[in-house]
């Protein structure tokens, strides 16, 4: 278990992470929501000792992470894949690692074939893509066969592949009891994998819950439509609490009522219906609207702002 209580991180001027408390449960994969500079990395370095908090604290099964006396058997971290000696081979890495511990030289064999080095294992880090870099990472982090796993963006970089493995290896991990908690901007491949979101804004808890509950409680569920008779459908349906807008010709999306109430509406009525469908709003769109005003760096492209073309040498980068 993950347990942070007014957790505090400021660095200067700046206040990177407000006060927060949470708890992450074994036997459930956590997602860390949050955008760009929300205090997602620093909360996770402070878990693991890298930072110091400015106040409150946190503790990972029971103890802060530096009391541990075999920390790689507690807590397996992935925080930056880079960050390894790139003239090590990837298997030299890991016995590294290992040797602090006392790990032997068959579990190093395991979780190399675990996250799919075989073939790079004697190559040297320096010259890994992406993708091998998180891979390696995930295998260091998994090294100790550790209670508790903590993954910053653990699919960037990887393939289809490797996205559905990483998917399926922490529900694994998950369904043995362990706890795992890791972060992604793919909302996409989050609400597949997540049983549970904690989401971050500006330093501070904006949501936390199940999956089902952050997008119920972030988006509006709507009912499309399909009708012969949709603008007579439609002069049914609108009141004080329903809007109707039309999408394309005989098709309505209905907010504020219920599919079988527009079912029996219709019916009473004798209006033909095609299409009946409750439709729920997305992950994506529910963070969009929950993160909306803690967003701290926006874009400026927009309708007065052109795109500007790549040089041919950019082209080639």
């Amino acid at each position: 278990m993950i347990e942070a209580t007014n957790l505090t991180k400021r660095y200067g001027a700046k206040l990177a992470v407000d006060q927060i408390s949470f708890r992450v449960e074994p036997g459930t994969v956590t997602g860390f929501l949050g955008p760009n500079g929300a205090g997602k990395s620093t909360t996770m370095r402070m878990i693991v000792g890298l930072d110091r908090p400015t106040a409150g604290h946190v503790t990972v099964n029971g103890k802060p992470y530096a009391e541990h006396h075999s920390p790689l058997t507690q807590v397996g971290a992935l925080l930056e894949a880079k960050a390894v000696h790139t003239g090590r081979s990837a298997r030299n890495h890991l016995r590294a690692l290992a040797a602090t511990h006392g790990i032997g030289e068959k579990r190093v064999n395991e979780v190399i074939e675990m996250t799919g080095l075989e073939s790079v294992a004697k190559r040297r880090v320096g010259g890994f893509s992406l993708g091998m870099g998180q891979r390696l990472g995930i295998a260091a982090a998994l090294l100790g066969d550790p209670r508790t796993l903590i993954l910053d963006e653990p699919v960037n970089g990887l393939d289809p592949e490797g996205v559905l493995w990483v998917r399926n290896l922490v529900k694994y991990l998950a369904s043995q009891g362990r706890t795992v908690f890791l972060s992604s901007h793919l909302m996409s491949e989050m609400a597949v994998t997540a049983d549970h979101l904690i989401v971050i804004g500006r330093g501070k808890i904006v949501a936390a819950g199940p999956v089902k509950d952050i997008v119920a409680q972030g988006t509006r569920t709507s009912v499309r439509v399909v009708s012969p008779q949709a603008a007579q459908l439609a002069e049914l349906l609108v009141g004080p609490e329903v809007s109707v807008t039309s999408d394309e010709r005989g098709s309505l999306v209905v907010h504020g009522t219920t599919a079988p109430a527009i079912g029996e509406a219709a019916a009473a009525a004798g209006v033909v219906l095609h299409e009946l469908t409750p439709v729920q709003g997305s992950l994506e769109e529910a963070f969009m609207s929950l993160t909306q005003d803690t967003v701290e760096y926006h874009s400026t492209m927009g309708h007065d702002v052109a795109p500007v073309a790549a040089t041919g040498q950019e082209a080639t980068r």
